[in-house]
């Protein structure tokens, strides 16, 4: 079980019972792998025990490699392609090029997570992606989309240097 999906499942505790009670804490964290700690001013965090994030690091990288060279088979390919809208239903309004721009570019992402920490990656992709589809799903979302912009003026352009 990962982190983060034992983190919506887990037990929570205040922030203020971790700072009063942080052996008590530690113990509840050990004793079921993850405790969820609510902030009120700042995001929830998770308390878990070393071996528990390493072994879900490692389930990620397992996970990523796998797919990865299934991607590299013509029929893996075609069987990550065909699961992909169970996984994501709005792939549907996605054509079938970008379909597999989207697959790419997730798998891309799983294993930049897994191997280089770059956790950000897989959100970012799945939320532009989805993003497409949205706008793919509305026809005026779409026309606005794909209108060019002609000579338009869209403002000043900062270089960074």
């Amino acid at each position: 079980m990962s982190i983060a999906h034992s983190a919506s499942e887990a037990e929570s505790v205040s922030f203020t019972d971790l700072s009063r009670n942080p052996k008590a804490v530690a113990a509840k964290a050990a004793a079921l792998g993850c405790v969820r700690v609510t902030h009120r001013d700042a995001p929830d965090m998770v308390l878990t025990t070393a071996i528990q994030a390493e072994r879900a690091e490692e389930n990620l990288t397992t996970a990523s490699r796998l797919f990865l060279a299934l991607m590299k088979q013509d029929e893996g390919a075609r069987s990550l392609l065909v699961a992909l809208p169970e996984v994501f239903p709005w792939v549907r309004h996605l054509d079938e090029e970008e379909v597999r721009e989207f697959t790419v570019e997730l798998l891309d992402a799983l294993s930049d997570a897994a191997e280089l920490g770059a956790r950000e990656a897989v959100h970012r992709a799945i939320v532009s992606w989805r993003a497409t589809a949205r706008i793919n799903a509305d026809p005026d979302q779409l026309r606005e989309a794909l209108r060019p912009l002609g000579d338009a003026d869209l403002g000043p352009v900062e270089v960074d240097e």
